[in-house]
């Protein structure tokens, strides 16, 4: 260690150690021991003064999101630590991209030295090694890629294999208490799971099963599990029909082991995304079936009958800016035909129909075309001054000059001829590949057809950008039928609504209220039904 420090009163140190799972298998000289005793050894011959020590024992060094990292930034922030030492680049971390941003924005904008014992990286002075350090980060974090696909592979053999390497089993199931990588029946859950296929099979719907469970208070999966809910909502603690259904679907009740329905974005983030059915890993007669093949098949076959009833959409005006003012979700939109047969759209609260008997939230229902005669009539109230004949005319005469006027007409049409020109000369050399031999005839053929298509297309363009210079296009009446024309069509034009409208909520007691987007933020129309 050629690493020397000059004034070592002037500095409190902070001692980092970082050992993750992946490193225990390199051997004892990567052991939080070692890395201490190292450290320490090098602190008391250089007579430096240590702050406190910084373990993070099993945290891969990909991820800087680590408790005893987030303690010594911490110190550093308040001033208590100026130098960092670490063993070597990779214990500070193998992201060469956060690795970067800590050695060359972070500590130096605090003031802070940092030391790599066996690369013999020093940032209080200028060396060559400092300057190949980017390069040290960029092999770290290729190592630490290279680690996490070896332990990928070792999982997917794993999971092709049948064992199970989820951290949690499927609701039903729990871990064997003495072989590893198997599940045993949970009895307490997996009734539940029994009775709601039993329901199934009888023809009740998920949203019935859903409702049924939440009435006699059979606890969730997570909170069965106990597990934490990171955001309290209005469906927190309750079965839902896309719980049910998702469960009905599952193969595992069946005694087939199925993994991989989400994948890790990459190894650098904890962030998964869900995996088509074909890229699933599914091995059949792993473990004990909860239920029986037959009443999963038939349960399958109800479902597929039912599908074709839930993909309705409604396109209404509305769409996206109306919500409940209780709940806070965007309402649904439901159809019902009124005494003379015809169809009417009604908003309600998409909360209230999920969890009806649980009482969450209130219907709201409401016409859909009573809802927009309020919401057009406020916008009609704002905007009247401003969408006033004798104030866009001048607007619309000064357009329609500016659309009319020949040299931009004439600037587009240079524009178009020059891609013709272009064009032409891809023509030229395709007939040049053709009779090289580089084009077979049917390839010649197709592509000489279709650029000679796009090229007959712009010269058509061109033949009618020239007859409109030979015209006058602009004239005050045009300008006044094109006023009276938007004027006419302004309050329901879908876009206009989206920018002027930030959100709209339905209260329980049938109540707009309207939130502009040009308003500040407390400020709200309140329109009653």
């Amino acid at each position: 260690m050629s690493l020397q420090i000059d004034n070592p009163c002037d500095y409190h140190v902070a001692l980092y150690i970082r050992l993750s799972k992946e490193d225990e298998n390199a051997g004892p000289s990567q052991s939080v021991q070692n890395q201490e005793s190292l450290l320490r050894e090098f602190v008391q011959k250089q007579k430096l003064c240590i702050y406190d020590l910084y373990v993070d024992d099993g945290f891969s060094g990909t991820n800087f999101d680590r408790p005893n990292f987030l303690r010594m930034i911490s110190d550093i922030e308040m001033g208590n630590v100026n130098m960092v030492i670490t063993k070597d680049l990779s214990r500070l971390g193998r992201d060469y991209i956060l690795t970067g941003h800590y050695l060359e924005r972070y500590f130096p904008e605090h003031r802070v030295r940092y030391l790599s014992l066996l690369d013999g990286i020093d940032t209080g002075v200028e060396s060559t090694v400092n300057d190949i350090t980017p390069f040290r980060a960029i092999i770290n974090d290729m190592y630490a890629k290279d680690i996490s696909k070896k332990i990928k592979s070792v999982k997917r053999n794993q999971q092709r294999m049948g064992e199970f390497i989820g951290g949690k089993p499927v609701y039903g199931y729990k871990m064997h208490p003495t072989e590893k990588h198997k599940i045993v029946i949970d009895e307490e859950a997996a009734s539940v799971v029994r009775r709601v296929f039993a329901l199934a099979v009888s023809g009740m719907s998920c949203r019935k099963i859903a409702e049924l469970l939440n009435k006699d208070g059979v606890p969730t999966p997570a909170a069965y599990a106990n597990l934490p809910v990171p955001k309290q909502g209005p469906y927190s603690g309750l079965w839902s029909s896309e719980r049910i259904s998702e469960m009905l679907k599952n193969e595992s009740y069946i005694g087939n082991m199925v993994q991989g329905r989400s994948m890790r974005i990459s190894y650098k983030s904890k962030k998964c995304i869900r995996q088509a059915p074909e890229n699933w890993v599914v091995v059949k007669g792993t473990h004990e079936p909860v239920v029986d093949l037959d009443t999963f098949q038939k349960v399958q076959v109800l479902l597929i009958s039912r599908r074709h009833t839930r993909n309705r959409t409604y396109d209404f005006l509305l769409k996206g800016l109306i919500f409940c003012h209780e709940c806070g979700y965007p309402l649904a939109v439901l159809n019902r035909k009124n005494a003379a047969g015809e169809d009417r759209l009604f908003f309600v609260c998409r909360t209230y129909q999920r969890f009806t008997k649980a009482g969450v939230c209130t219907c709201h229902s409401i016409k859909e075309e009573t809802v927009n005669q309020a919401v057009l009539s406020k916008v009609c109230e704002i905007c009247q001054k401003s969408c006033c004949f004798d104030r866009l005319l001048p607007i619309a005469k000064e357009i329609m000059k500016k659309t009319a006027a020949k040299d931009c007409i004439e600037t587009e049409i240079q524009a178009l001829k020059r891609k013709v020109a272009g064009l032409t000369a891809d023509l030229d050399q395709i007939y040049i590949d053709r009779l090289k031999g580089i084009l077979l005839e049917q390839d010649f053929q197709r592509l000489y057809a279709k650029v000679k298509m796009e090229r007959d297309g712009l010269e058509n363009q061109i033949k009618k950008l020239c007859e409109m210079t030979k015209q006058e296009v602009y004239t005050d009446e045009k300008a006044e039928a094109f006023v009276v024309q938007f004027l006419d069509s302004i309050l329901m034009r879908r876009e206009l609504l989206v920018s002027l409208i930030e959100r709209i909520e339905l209260t329980e007691n049938k109540e707009l209220i309207i939130k502009f987007r040009f308003c500040k933020p407390d400020m709200t129309s309140k329109v009653c039904n």
